[in-house]
């Protein structure tokens, strides 16, 4: 039975980066995942670094975690394949084009440096696109990285620090032990923590209840496209001012096509099907901001399951009345800020004080 400073229950970005700042702070860390780290929302997302978000009270951490993914190097230790390119979301009607003013507005109220531009010069940024745009925001602090490579380079940080890794390691329940934490694993063993980080997405209202704490998470299943390689057609990324649509195409030609659109499945069975009408909407927006991609073929879909609470805002914090018992996740757009939300949380658990506000989670408790 092995005995551990902290217990990290969940493999995602946020998880794993706290995992890895408290080993580099000398704490013995273990994370444990039901699959391979980051094999999630953290691997099967777009990979969007970005803060044309719609929670403008994220954006001060969101721009701190596209800093870190721009610098993998440095505190990772590995690349992940990182783009830096203009971000640019359009505006297609006049609804659009007021909602996209007030959303700039918001953007910039928290420190984005978003600028609205006119349809013009948004077809100057990306020649590809449809005549009819009337105006974009446009923010050179944009991006994408290659999110299938996350769980690999957390893995090789996270065994350099000597922090002990359990994956295909399934926690079936955790007992609340006088100033320990049992963890008890579905092949019947069990460890031995002072600490516990929940960091399991879509599945942290089931950890939670596990100590009798009371927080609704909902699940959403997201659709994301690709199509065949094709000449370059876009050399930005791209959403749309209603949050629809994003698109970004990778270095070997593929196109991703994504935006939130909904498939069939749940956090029981995961991503179970895509929903004919929604693809053909999400493809059928994508052509008419890129006409040329009418000329592609979709070759695959996939469905990534994310995290949202009732007033879609993240938890982060300590576990309401439980003593060295912590909570992170439900981050919107969490892929951008998690590196750093983890390193915030680790911050917390260490004593010291936070370079940014927590979000506390007993504000949900039912």
């Amino acid at each position: 039975m092995e005995n551990y400073d902290v217990a990290v229950v969940g493999g995602g970005v946020m998880g794993c980066s706290t995992a890895l700042y408290l080993s580099r702070n000398q704490m013995r860390t273990i994370i444990i995942d039901s699959g391979a780290l980051c094999s999630e929302a953290s691997g099967t997302n777009a990979g969007t670094l970005t803060l044309n978000m719609t929670r403008a009270a994220l954006i001060p951490y969101a721009i701190k975690g596209w800093e870190l993914w721009n610098s993998t190097e440095k505190w990772l230790h590995s690349s992940i394949g990182t783009r830096k390119v203009n971000g640019l979301s359009l505006a297609f009607t006049e609804e659009e084009e007021e909602l996209l003013y007030d959303r700039v507005q918001a953007r910039q109220a928290m420190g984005a440096p978003i600028k609205l531009i006119s349809g013009k010069k948004a077809q100057r940024l990306e020649p590809g696109l449809n005549n009819s745009v009337r105006s974009a925001a446009w923010c050179a602090k944009d991006g994408f990285t290659s999110a299938y490579l996350t769980g690999h380079a957390f893995k090789r940080a996270l065994t350099q620090e000597n922090s002990a890794v359990m994956e295909y390691s399934k926690v079936k329940g955790i007992e609340n032990d006088k100033n320990n934490f049992k963890i008890y694993l579905e092949n019947n063993e069990h460890l031995i923590a002072k600490r516990i980080v929940l960091a399991g997405g879509v599945w942290l209202e089931d950890m939670l209840n596990w100590l009798n704490v009371k927080i609704p998470i909902k699940c959403l299943i997201n659709q994301l496209i690709i199509t065949e390689r094709m000449p370059p057609v876009m050399k930005t990324v791209l959403s749309i001012a209603n949050g629809l649509l994003s698109l970004k195409q990778f270095d070997n030609g593929t196109v991703m096509i994504g935006g939130g659109w909904q498939g069939l499945g749940d956090k029981e069975r995961g991503g179970v099907e895509a929903i004919p009408e929604n693809l053909k909407g999400n493809i059928r927006l994508a052509c008419h901001v890129i006409p040329e991609l009418c000329y592609g073929r979709m070759v695959r879909v996939w469905l990534g399951l994310e995290a949202e609470t009732a007033d879609a805002l993240p938890v982060i914090g300590n576990v309401p009345g439980i003593s060295n018992a912590y909570v992170i996740g439900s981050v919107h757009s969490g892929y951008t800020s998690g590196p750093y939300m983890g390193w915030l949380l680790s911050q917390f658990i260490m004593g010291q004080e936070t370079e940014m506000p927590l979000f506390d989670p007993s504000r949900l408790i039912n």
